[in-house]
């Protein structure tokens, strides 16, 4: 991967995109998002503190964020004790930030509303301590996320990252997994595309727990993959039809404009415009909608991750332009309703929660 941008330079690059915010009535639910400080997120060095101030100037540039969910990052972890329960600090730290988020930014929306956090499915049934851990931790904790991405080339695999091949489909893992729906807990996949068709394996042997497909099943455009643009989209759509087909899995429209993208719009003079984004990602979206439906889509900013390449106002436009063919209630569902449901949000406006409902 090229390098990435340093903070201050990226900021003074966003800044030149001041986009006018579409329909800023209609509600969001951000269904995906990191937070970190003291420098944790040096990996992405545009953003290397994420926290009140800088999640508040995303949130409240103008669209009307009702709540958001938070998705493990590591950040946080417990300095001593068992090292399978150091995770659950996470879920302690940002249960905190949800209940101050209204005091210390003066915004409405409800931060953090659910907590995805992190377990090593691969302790088998041993999991079952963690998973008490993290709901004890926090009434919002609602999901697990074990990254599992791999790829054969290391243009494409995270530095630092000791995922093993095939470990969606590990008795290992399948073990710990089988813990999860007597919690009712839901599990959130990132996964590179040619990882799709392990994860519909893993759907069909355990239909009675919910699986999120996270950055719309992350099509890479890096490496190997670079030229060839269009078998990877012919594989990509191809086994979104099968996973659409159990009804087990929803996905999170997002993570189009990661690095492993291969835009590269960082690199550009200016930052794309919603148009722009459009244009390039249309593809990806109209199909996950076409096959899976609105009723099981929602939208995620995966932000700071995705503010390498555009403003929160911008991707939100881009979002909302991609559902101007849709009628009311399908774009409530892919915008606030979908989201409510996997994650079971408690949320405060009795109107949206009627709304959401219907």
């Amino acid at each position: 991967m090229r390098k990435p941008p340093d903070k201050a330079p990226h900021q003074a690059w966003l800044a030149l995109d001041q986009e006018a915010v579409l329909e800023p009535a209609l509600p969001i639910i951000d269904a995906h998002h990191h937070l970190w400080l003291n420098g944790y997120g040096k990996p992405v060095p545009w953003q290397p503190d994420y926290w009140h101030d800088e999640h508040a100037k995303d949130i409240g540039s103008g669209h009307d964020v009702l709540a958001t969910v938070f998705v493990e990052c590591g950040y946080g972890y417990r300095q001593g004790g068992a090292p399978e329960l150091r995770p659950v600090g996470e879920t302690e730290q940002i249960d905190r930030y949800g209940g101050e988020f209204r005091q210390q930014t003066g915004l409405k929306t409800q931060a953090a509303a659910a907590i995805v956090g992190f377990a090593d499915l691969c302790l088998g049934a041993a999991v079952d301590a963690v998973l008490e851990a993290h709901l004890q931790a926090s009434d919002r904790f609602r999901g697990i996320r074990q990254i599992v991405n791999w790829d054969p080339s290391e243009e494409v695999r995270y530095p630092g990252f000791t995922i093993a091949p095939g470990l969606l489909l590990d008795d290992r893992f399948n073990r710990g997994f089988a813990r999860l729906a007597r919690y009712g807990l839901s599990f959130d996949a990132w996964l590179f595309h040619p990882q799709l068709g392990e994860l519909a394996t893993l759907a069909r042997r355990f239909p009675d727990t919910t699986i999120v497909l996270d950055h719309a099943g992350r099509p890479v455009g890096i490496g190997p993959y670079a030229t060839k643009r269009d078998e990877v989209l012919a594989y990509w759509r191809e086994q979104i039809s099968t996973l659409a087909r159990l009804p087990n899995v929803f996905v999170k429209l997002g993570g189009f404009n990661m690095e492993h993208a291969g835009m590269h719009w960082h690199e550009r003079s200016r930052p794309p415009s919603s148009d722009e984004l459009l244009a390039a990602n249309a593809v990806y979206i109209d199909h996950i909608i076409s096959e899976f439906g609105p009723q099981r889509c929602m939208f995620e900013s995966n932000f700071p991750v995705d503010k390498i390449s555009c403003s929160y106002r911008t991707l939100w436009n881009m979002y909302k332009k991609a559902t101007r063919g849709l009628n009311a209630s399908e774009r409530a569902a892919m915008f606030y309703g979908t989201v409510t449901h996997v994650y079971r949000l408690r949320l405060g406006s009795t109107a949206m929660s009627q709304d959401i409902g219907k």
